[in-house]
């Protein structure tokens, strides 16, 4: 109901009797609950996430085979490292599996069979590029050093039947490493513990190749 009455100053104003039919009085909507409702309704209303499946499904060959990875541009054991954390990665990622190791001189034979042949086997190769010393010092030989390095990982998987390549993946990272020592200005990867020296390098890499090996959450 509005009443009009007459001011002192000959204005006409308007009053406004805030209450709902009912007779309660109308309760004003503050912003944040306003935005908050709001919000909320979007979630209910918001499409649900599935999991799909790895686009490499190694689960059907049931066991894989796995060529310690080769290195280029380096010395030491990040490959090994690099290896080791990929079959990690790869046993977390799909159950039902199991890995064979071969040492990088029997690629050949796990690559032709034999009493440990397996149906596909993969092959890995880590480049280390752009190493940079803490301090700018290069071209020395250095024990023990900080240094900021570049590395690209590579792997595909190969058809023990064929020889023919079924999946290839590669990836690229750049990351400040420990306990790296520089032999005659090649960086030589020998860490007591490579994990805590080099691990953030090598997860990168290995997380990213990995990629269709693992399930993914997708929206709907």
């Amino acid at each position: 109901m509005r009443y009009v009455g007459w001011s002192h100053n000959h204005r006409f104003r308007e009053v406004t009797n805030m209450r709902e039919p009912n007779g309660m009085p109308r309760m004003p909507l503050r912003p944040a609950t306003a935005v908050l409702l709001v919000t909320l309704s979007g979630f209910a209303c918001a499409s649900h996430r599935i999991l799909v499946p790895p686009r490499l499904n190694l689960v059907p060959y049931g066991s894989v085979g796995l060529v310690t990875f080769t290195m280029e541009n380096a010395k030491g054991s990040l490959h090994e490292f690099a290896t080791r954390r990929f079959e990690e990665y790869v046993l977390a990622a799909q159950t039902g599996i199991e890995v064979r190791e071969f040492p990088r001189a029997d690629s050949a034979q796990a690559l032709a069979g034999g009493d440990r042949g397996v149906p596909v086997v993969f092959f890995g190769h880590l480049k280390v590029s752009n190493v940079k010393p803490s301090g700018g010092l290069i071209g020395l030989s250095l024990p023990h050093v900080e240094a900021t390095v570049s590395a690209d990982l590579s792997v595909e998987l190969r058809s023990t039947k064929t020889g023919g390549v079924l999946w290839r993946s590669s990836a690229a990272a750049t990351e400040k490493v420990g306990q790296l020592a520089i032999v005659g200005g090649q960086p030589e990867f020998a860490a007591r513990d490579p994990n805590d020296a080099y691990g953030h390098l090598v997860n990168r890499l290995v997380y990213a190749v990995t990629y269709d090996v693992r399930s993914t959450w997708v929206k709907q």
